[in-house]
């Protein structure tokens, strides 16, 4: 100030003229001092603390916020999943379903095929086997032929004439089936059933011509046709 720059005092000039100073200078420069005091009063560390305490305020209510809303979510997910299932009519019904039965039902099976699976099969009863028929020569001498019948209970004496041909069939004991011309354009077969028989005795007039039928198997002359045209032949029935 002007006072102070040629070394007077200020407080001493303001006592002595004070009548004279306005009396809005004096209100005035109390209060001006009193904000000088309390800006000077409030240190910068206070200052940064007043800052940043909103922001701090803010973020804890933002945490809370998000807090409580994950909760009530949390809480509403739990409900649901307790709910009971609402089938429309206010009443809850449990259905049993279709793949539970066939479920069931596989496992039943599966139990009898592995209770199947650990019993050994049983052996099947073998069936006798039936022997074939044996129709064999046992000898021959001169135009006469013996042959065996075995493995059979039937004895069909068949005689078949591919041109023309006379035959006859005896039993042992001398009866006669049959002793006839047997001729393809007339009567071509003739049958005798010596089943009851032992033996048969049958006579080729023309074996070229002749075919000879044991039940209805086909006997193959021992003596080829060609070097005996009428042969006899004996056939023992083995029983």
């Amino acid at each position: 100030m002007y006072a102070e720059a040629v070394g007077l005092e200020p407080d001493e000039l303001f006592e002595q003229y004070k009548a004279e100073i306005p009396a809005t200078y004096n209100e005035e420069l109390p209060e001006h001092l009193s904000r000088v005091q309390t800006r000077r009063g409030i240190s910068p560390d206070s200052s940064k603390i007043f800052d940043i305490l909103p922001k701090i305020l803010i973020g804890v209510f933002i945490v809370g916020a998000i807090a409580i809303i994950w909760y009530l979510i949390v809480q509403s997910a739990g409900n649901d999943s307790k709910e009971p299932a609402d089938t429309g009519e206010g009443r809850t019904t449990v259905e049993e379903p279709e793949e539970i039965a066939d479920d069931e039902g596989k496992e039943d099976e599966a139990g009898v095929s592995d209770d199947n699976a650990g019993e050994e099969p049983a052996e099947e009863e073998a069936e006798p086997e039936i022997p074939a028929q044996d129709l064999s020569m046992v000898s021959t001498s001169g135009s006469n032929t013996v042959y065996e019948l075995k493995n059979t209970d039937k004895f069909i004496v068949k005689i078949v004439s591919l041109g023309r041909t006379w035959v006859s069939v005896k039993n042992g004991a001398g009866k006669t089936y049959f002793g006839e011309e047997l001729n393809k354009d007339a009567k071509v077969s003739e049958s005798a059933d010596l089943t009851n028989d032992t033996q048969a005795l049958i006579k080729v007039g023309f074996a070229p011509d002749t075919e000879i039928y044991i039940n209805d198997q086909k006997l193959e002359y021992a003596i080829p046709p060609s070097d005996a045209m009428t042969q006899n032949i004996t056939i023992n029935f083995v029983k």
